[in-house]
């Protein structure tokens, strides 16, 4: 009895006990996410010197990013290691990665690198527009993360086809990328205008504006890798592929500025189809009798 008493006072621990460690593999890929940010965080204050290639290795890193937080959440769930610490610690990622480097990276990209040929007080104004602009897409982003930790099923207020999975508002990997994918577009040259920069602005509010509202986005969970597909997919997934690694730009800026428009097409699609009044039924008795 004197053996089995040790044995017993351990099994009879409280179960709502934290445990201590993580799970290895999805938490490397959060790991390099963290790193994937802070290495474009590094790569925007470089680009402070006028270098383009700094601020364009940073959209590069910011890319990079997005597809390691693809990887992590499917890796957890296909392995069955998701736990709550490997979930909070992929909301912190996110919050660096997809909220302070690219809020960092719009504003030296759209509005710290102006020419100084434009006028002083004009240049000042812009500037300060943007800190704040950046500033509100960087808000945007936290709170889309932490409504979506605390959410339990949410529903886009337009919802899509049955069976499918959306996303509420643009995830902020999503509108980290559309930053990223534009500055990547430009080879990483800043901004040369005041009204080029009054669009960029305009740019970054829209993007922080989507990941706040309750529009749908497709979130591509219902496709599931373990099952059997055609073996057309697997060439066009290879042809994309080949098309990114030798045109990046383009191909990157299309898929990033598509995805964004597609929230805003469903819902122009949803509120014209909610405004348009259903048709009469037609009585065929009455027609068909003269």
């Amino acid at each position: 009895m004197e053996e089995l008493e040790p044995r017993r006072r351990e099994s009879d621990r409280p179960r709502g006990k934290l445990r201590k460690g993580m799970y290895l593999l999805p938490s490397l890929f959060t790991t390099a996410n963290i790193a994937a940010g802070f290495y474009a965080i590094l790569q925007t204050v470089h680009g402070a010197s006028g270098d383009a290639w700094h601020l364009d290795f940073a959209a590069k890193a910011i890319g990079f990013a997005v597809l390691f937080d693809g990887l992590d959440g499917r890796i957890a769930r296909m392995t069955h290691t998701s736990s709550d610490f490997g979930r909070e610690l992929d909301s912190l990622a996110d919050v660096i990665a997809f909220g302070v480097a690219p809020a960092l990276l719009a504003w030296m990209w759209g509005f710290h690198l102006l020419p100084m040929i434009i006028a002083p007080d004009l240049r000042l104004k812009i500037t300060e527009l943007g800190s704040v602009a950046c500033f509100a897409f960087l808000m945007a982003g936290a709170s889309r993360l932490a409504r979506f930790n605390i959410a339990k099923n949410p529903q886009p207020s337009n919802p899509g086809r049955p069976g499918k999975k959306y996303f509420v508002g643009m995830p902020i990997p999503a509108g980290a990328g559309v930053i990223a994918a534009i500055v990547h577009y430009s080879g990483g040259a800043p901004v040369t205008s005041w009204w080029t920069a009054m669009i960029w602005l305009m740019m970054v509010v829209v993007v922080g504006y989507l990941m706040v509202s309750t529009w749908r986005f497709y979130s591509f969970k219902d496709i599931d890798f373990r099952s059997r597909h055609p073996f057309r997919l697997i060439i066009l997934i290879a042809v994309l592929i080949a098309l990114i690694w030798h045109f990046s730009r383009q191909i990157l800026f299309a898929i990033a500025v598509l995805y964004m428009a597609s929230g805003v097409l469903w819902r122009l699609q949803w509120i014209f189809h909610r405004k348009t009044p259903p048709a009469p039924p037609v009585n065929r008795e009455a027609s068909q009798n003269p």
